[in-house]
């Protein structure tokens, strides 16, 4: 017999019922968790999970590139962002460096802070 973890049954509603916008910030949310727990894995010479975060990290850039709305003119330039982001986390996971973590956990902030911030004005101008 399977039982649903009611915290898991949660986070899976709250997806399949997000709006798009919604979801991308989810995603900015993730990246930032990620980084921080493989920050913190690799200052406790935890370097299995690091990597495991490190990827996760990566898996959610992967998302957002694939998920970009090539219509929009920033679409290339968050490409861009994204592609550097990603390549920075190869190069922290591979020489387990915090600096480089650092670095892209900064862009990952930057990127969430401003989405919220773009939610909520769009939110009072509808």
């Amino acid at each position: 017999m399977v039982l649903n973890n009611p915290y898991q049954t949660y986070q899976k509603q709250a997806v399949t019922t997000s709006r798009p916008e919604d979801l991308t910030f989810m995603l900015y949310q993730g990246l930032v968790k990620f980084i921080r727990l493989s920050k913190e894995a690799l200052k406790n010479n935890n370097f299995e999970d690091s990597n495991n975060y490190n990827l996760r990290a990566q898996d959610i850039l992967s998302e957002l590139m694939i998920t970009l709305k090539k219509e929009y003119s920033v679409a290339e330039q968050l490409l861009t962002m994204y592609d550097y982001m990603k390549s920075r986390l190869i190069e922290a996971n591979l020489n387990k460096n915090l600096e480089l973590l650092d670095e892209v956990e900064g862009f990952a902030v930057e990127l969430s802070d401003t989405w919220s911030t773009a939610m909520k004005q769009a939110k009072i101008k509808s």
